[in-house]
Parts: C-alpha cells; sequence; structure tokens
C-alpha cells in the first residue's frame, strides 16, 4: 500500500529527512514517534504531496507521490498538526463545504455528513458553530474533514496534541473504530505510550532517521536486548539455588530482594529460552512461587533510543 524509497529532505546542508525507507501492508496503522523536531511532520507533508523531497520516491497504492500527486489527493485524508477552522460555519456546514470541495453531489454529502458526525461523537453538536467547540471536538471535526472522500489512507500529525485525557481517551477509540473499518492509518506523536495501543507497528525518528522499526514489544526487545525477571521462592534462597541461576547463560545481573525469598536479574534469551529456565528450575525442586517479567516502561525505552542514536552521531 505505502512505500517510501530512500527519501531525504534537505533545507540547505541540513537533512530534515536522512534517507528514510519504509513499506507498510494495507489497513497497517503504523506510529511515527520522535521529539519535536525529528522529522516527522516533515514525512507526513511529503507523503500528503505537500513538500517535495530532495530526493527518494514514495508510492501509494503503486502511484507515485511525486509524479501523481492530484491522484494521490484522491486516496489520502490528511490531518496537519495545526488545523484551520472557519469560525462562522456551524460543525455541518464546515464538513458540506469541504465536501462539495471534492465535488460530492448535494444527495451524497446529506448521507455522509450525518455519519461522519455520528463516527466522531459529533452529531450533538451539528448546529453548533465551530469556535464555540472545545479543542478536542474541533480536532475530532477537523478529523471527520479528512475523512469527507472516503479516503484509503490517514495522515494524522499529532492528533492528540494538547487535548485532556478524557478527548485522548475519545480520539484513541475513534482511530479503533478506523482500524476496523480497514484505513492504513499513519499517526505522528512525541509520546510513545500514546501510540501503544492503536499501531500495529511503531518507526521511531530522530534526526531525520529511522532508528527503530517494529511493534512496541520487538522495539523493547531490539533496544534493550534484556528482560528483567524477578522469582520469589516458597523459602529462603539456599546457595545452590543461586548457583543454579548463576550457570544459565542468559542470566546476569543477580540481586537478591530484601526479603531473601526472592531473586531478580537480567535475561537476555527468549521467550523459548524463558520457558525452559522456567521448566528446568522445576525439575531441579527449586520452590518457586511466581516468576514474573516486569513490562518496561515506554518513557524510558524511548529516552534510551534517541540517546543511543545521539551519541552514535556524536
Amino acid at each position: 500500500m505505502i512505500q517510501i524509497k530512500g527519501v531525504t529532505k534537505k533545507y540547505g546542508n541540513f537533512k530534515a529527512l536522512d534517507d528514510i525507507n519504509l513499506s507498510l501492508e494495507e489497513g497497517t496503522v503504523f506510529g511515527f514517534v520522535g521529539a519535536n523536531g525529528a522529522g516527522k511532520s516533515t514525512m507526513f507533508l511529503i507523503l500528503a504531496t505537500l513538500l517535495q523531497p530532495t530526493s527518494g520516491e514514495l508510492f501509494i497504492n503503486g502511484i507515485s507521490v511525486r509524479k501523481n500527486p492530484t491522484e494521490i489527493r484522491k486516496m489520502i485524508g490528511y490531518m496537519p498538526d495545526f488545523f484551520g477552522v472557519y469560525d462562522q460555519l456551524k460543525a455541518e456546514e464546515y464538513l458540506d463545504f469541504y465536501a462539495a470541495s471534492y465535488g460530492i453531489s448535494d444527495s451524497e454529502r446529506q448521507k455522509i455528513i450525518p455519519q461522519l458526525l455520528e463516527l466522531v461523537n459529533l452529531t450533538h453538536k451539528r448546529y453548533e458553530y465551530v469556535d464555540l467547540l472545545s479543542r478536542g471536538m474541533k480536532q475530532r471535526l477537523c478529523l471527520a474533514r479528512s475523512l469527507i472522500h472516503d479516503p484509503k489512507v490517514l495522515i494524522l500529525d499529532e492528533p492528540a496534541s494538547g487535548l485532556d485525557p478524557r478527548a485522548r481517551v475519545e480520539m484513541r477509540d475513534i482511530l479503533k473504530s478506523l482500524k476496523k473499518m480497514g484505513k492504513t492509518i499513519l499517526i505522528s506523536s512525541h509520546i510513545l505510550p500514546e501510540l501503544a495501543e492503536m499501531c500495529d507497528e511503531i518507526g521511531v525518528i530522530d534526526n531525520g532517521k529511522i532508528i527503530a522499526h517494529g511493534s512496541v514489544s520487538e522495539i523493547q526487545t531490539q533496544l534493550r536486548g534484556e528482560k528483567v525477571i524477578t522469582v520469589n521462592m516458597m523459602k529462603a534462597i539456599e546457595q545452590q539455588t543461586i548457583h543454579f541461576f548463576e550457570e544459565n547463560p542468559f542470566i546476569m545481573n543477580i540481586e537478591k530482594l530484601e526479603m531473601n525469598n526472592g531473586i531478580s536479574f537480567s535475561f537476555k534469551g527468549t521467550d523459548d529460552d524463558q520457558v525452559d529456565l522456567l521448566k528446568n528450575a522445576m525439575a531441579n525442586d527449586i520452590p518457586i512461587l511466581s516468576f514474573t517479567e516486569h513490562v518496561t516502561n515506554l518513557e524510558d525505552v524511548f529516552m534510551e533510543i534517541t540517546k543511543g542514536a545521539s551519541e552514535d552521531e556524536a
């Protein structure tokens, strides 16, 4: 569905994007995460045909973004990070204006607009003036605007930016509904946990480069390279128990817990290696009460990724 091949964007000697390569299947929800200024918006502007890359090619459904911008605009819905609204229009009129701009007939507009307002939970605000809507409502209205021509691809730049917790949940639920409809969705954010629940894949971008790509769990594994596991016993730990864990080639940094009935350690093996470890421990009559893998804090992962990339640049 989407192919990005060697896309670079330069401003003088500065590279806003540096050799971006990415391939996404139809129906994928992909999240670009990175700090402000990392290159997320630049990438989205190029995909939305609003900015030309210095080099590289992009294709949506086999059509070149650079060579056929008019065709591409029929296929995408773009929601920028800073959106504009016409304050003197009511919500319904606002959508009607954009639908007419896409050449949608009056009879079709009368069907589509109520459906879109229902999708973004704004049916009760259809006759409200846009300038009287809250920020969250305005963003949902702009999302409805990007859907007015039923695009195959949605490009959403920071759709949850500046929203309160309740509005974030509402936006997330709407995006989940769009995912079920089979839309291919690209979302950007500078907050990794914000994307974790709704995305099939995530790309971490820093200084114009994609430095990690995969599911959240894959990114954690490839960058952290280890898991932290806590094992609690039914009785005080004996030296032979410590020796059992020390002999495992995937275990390091063993620490006794304060209660003296447990240990924690770093584990660099696979999930299968972890299963084998537990099986062998039980076979050796080690009285395990609990065996817990700790979930890595996503913010810590993001900080570690970008720190590593910065050190490589230096």
